[in-house]
């Protein structure tokens, strides 16, 4: 099954609700929520007491934090309490990775490893064993709306198939630059697909990601 996930990062934070709510009638399956700290990333986002709120009015709704932030261990049990039952950190700003991996699953939340465009695969050889998703960024993380790097394509299918050959029970996910017109780039290679502007600066929110979902959906 292929997953959409719409990322509140490029969403019209006036209508924040309302656009959230176009996206879930439009068939969305999880929302990604960008925390990002202005030191790991160029750029400072939202925290858990956002999600919290949000949580508060869709409970129902499945949300995906990604810790675009340093020391991300001191925050994660704030947004799992917050409503989080996803959450990835990235494997270039920690240190003790499959304690962090091992933390989020004790809190109850599924863990996911995020990994940036000019970082190595070889360095998430490992914790791939344990996690419940890779998240390989296609841009490179801190702002919404850039283009998609086209060697992401490579790494994507080089990382499918390292999982297919140990047989490891851990999903992809694919954040920067996806929109509907790039897809199929990388469909036969991810799970659940990350898409900020690509869905939130349509016209037509609510139906642009109707189509994204039935292009995932044919198979």
């Amino acid at each position: 099954m292929k997953y959409l996930a719409p990322s509140i990062l490029s969403a019209d934070f006036w209508n924040l609700g309302k656009d959230i709510e176009a996206t879930l009638k439009g068939g969305a399956d999880i929302i990604h929520f960008d925390v990002m700290d202005g030191a790991f990333v160029p750029n400072i986002t939202v925290g858990p007491y956002v999600l919290e709120r949000l949580k508060e009015k869709i409970p129902h709704v499945t949300f995906d934090a990604h810790l675009m932030i340093n020391n991300p261990d001191a925050y994660i049990k704030d947004f799992v309490e917050a409503g989080a039952s996803m959450v990835s950190v990235h494997i270039e700003n920690v240190f003790h990775i499959h304690r962090t991996v091992e933390l989020i699953k004790t809190l109850g939340a599924k863990a996911g490893v995020a990994i940036n465009p000019g970082t190595s695969l070889d360095s998430i050889d490992e914790i791939v064993h344990y996690v419940d998703y890779i998240l390989l960024m296609s841009v490179n993380p801190g702002f919404g709306g850039q283009s998609f790097i086209e060697r992401s394509v490579v790494r994507a299918k080089s990382l499918k198939q390292h999982i297919l050959d140990k047989n490891l029970n851990c999903l992809i996910e694919i954040d920067g630059g996806i929109k509907l017109d790039n897809l199929h780039l990388v469909k036969d290679y991810i799970d659940i697909f990350v898409i900020g502007s690509g869905i939130f600066r349509a016209k037509d929110i609510e139906e642009t990601t109707r189509r994204i979902k039935a292009f995932l959906s044919d198979v």
